[in-house]
């Protein structure tokens, strides 16, 4: 196809013609569909149906250790379930505390405890005049709304093809003491299915913050969410690098289940080293007596150990690969050769990042919203939702059905392309 930028004003006045005109044909079809969030789709949550069947009120609800999971106890969680989400997140298990069903939460938990009383005897960050965070732009908008909540000043980091620009990294948290951390999406990232290089997680496991309480939270939400069994990105465990690099307190390593069975009511747990483990376990002590061991050990009945669960995600990336080769197919088929768009072709995660041309990422939702297809909003994946290019666009292809996927694709694609002519049309008569 010929670049748009390279047609006459003619040419483009006649494209953009038969693009309303198919885009009319679209408003017709008064389309319902909702690609707005990474949520699993139905033949994904059935995938995990028996963690329904593995309990009854005939199981024997005790522990390896003798202790009931209908009663109080086990702080940090039952044994069983520390070594199976310890092999999910290559850690020991002596190093994890498993939570409740959301890993959004225990990062909540981890930066108000921090506000509230600080870091292994650090100063409140309540306290200080000015707390920073870094912010690897585009990124996962749950992670800035958490401390956009917390007042915290979040600086954007650009991504690059590995990782988070570590020149700039090293180079801040080395010289101001009030960034206090930054959020990481280490393995098929959010949004753009990213992984860290090996280089990158070594320099972030080296990093000589000024600040005593400087911490990565390593958000490791997708290490088991590959879509292919030949082709799979592989990541340095950031702890151990930690360790070796005399940093052991460094980091805070977020993983749960929440797309592995039921996001809703997975189990959520947090990796780190000794001293800080002490350091939250004290709070811990203060909240809870401690998290739903029942439901813990339902997960361990169902998965076994981390073969079970090996292959319990082969079977989610059966689902979910024909639904990401089929968005790449459409935008491939439709959009090369425009030079309109650029978009990523991950090996797995939930996501698909597409950057348009400068100032028409919201024209492009917006017109998706107006023909019946909602997105993400344009701006989501930047701190504040404000996206100073307005170029970064991200598509979730995990919940619609295959049928509307496809219809939701071409869809994306003929906004692309309207937006796009009308945009170098504009500039054409200016």
């Amino acid at each position: 196809m010929k670049p748009y930028a390279e047609m006459s004003k003619d040419e483009l006045a006649a494209e953009i013609s038969l693009l309303k005109k198919e885009y009319r044909r679209f408003q017709n079809m008064e389309l319902h569909l909702d690609m707005s969030r990474g949520k699993p789709c139905q033949e994904q949550l059935d995938l995990s149906m028996g963690l329904m069947d593995v309990l009854d009120s005939s199981s024997d609800l005790t522990c390896e250790d003798g202790t009931d999971c209908r009663n109080y106890g086990q702080l940090t969680g039952i044994e069983e379930a520390r070594e199976l989400i310890g092999d999910m997140m290559e850690n020991n298990h002596k190093d994890i505390i498993i939570y409740g069903n959301s890993s959004l939460n225990v990062m909540y938990d981890t930066v108000s405890r921090a506000f509230t009383h600080g870091i292994m005897g650090s100063t409140p960050w309540c306290k200080l005049d000015k707390v920073k965070f870094l912010c690897p732009v585009p990124g996962y908008d749950r992670h800035f709304a958490i401390t956009e909540y917390f007042g915290i000043e979040m600086i954007p980091v650009p991504m690059t093809s590995t990782g988070p620009q570590m020149d700039l990294v090293e180079k801040l948290v080395a010289e101001d003491e009030a960034i206090k951390g930054i959020w990481c999406v280490p393995k098929y990232s959010n949004p753009q299915g990213i992984s860290y290089s090996d280089e990158t997680v070594r320099r972030f496991a080296r990093l000589e913050p000024a600040a005593p309480d400087f911490r990565i939270f390593w958000d490791n939400a997708y290490g088991m969410h590959h879509l292919y069994d030949d082709k799979q990105d592989y990541l340095i465990e950031i702890l151990a690098e930690c360790k070796r690099a005399g940093n052991p307190d460094l980091v805070y390593k977020f993983a749960s289940t929440s797309k592995i069975t039921f996001p809703g009511s997975g189990i959520a747990a947090l990796a780190t080293s000794p001293n800080n483990m002490e350091d939250i376990r004290n709070q811990l002590r203060n909240q809870t007596i401690g998290h739903d061991k029942v439901n813990q050990l339902r997960h361990v009945r169902f998965f076994k150990d981390i073969h079970g669960m090996v292959e319990h995600m082969r079977k989610h990336a059966d689902l979910l690969r024909p639904k990401f080769e089929m968005v790449e197919k459409t935008l491939d088929e439709q959009l090369t050769g425009l030079q309109i768009g650029t978009w990523t072709k991950p090996l797995g995660g939930y996501f698909i990042h597409f950057e348009s041309l400068p100032g028409c990422a919201k024209s492009i939702v917006g017109r998706a919203k107006k023909a019946g297809v909602i997105m993400t909003g344009a701006g989501a994946t930047w701190p504040y939702g404000k996206d100073p290019n307005d170029n970064s666009i991200r598509i979730a292809p995990t919940y619609p059905s295959e049928q509307d996927l496809a219809l939701a694709s071409s869809l994306f694609a003929l906004c692309v392309k309207l937006v796009s002519a009308e945009k170098i049309y504009a500039e054409k008569e200016a």
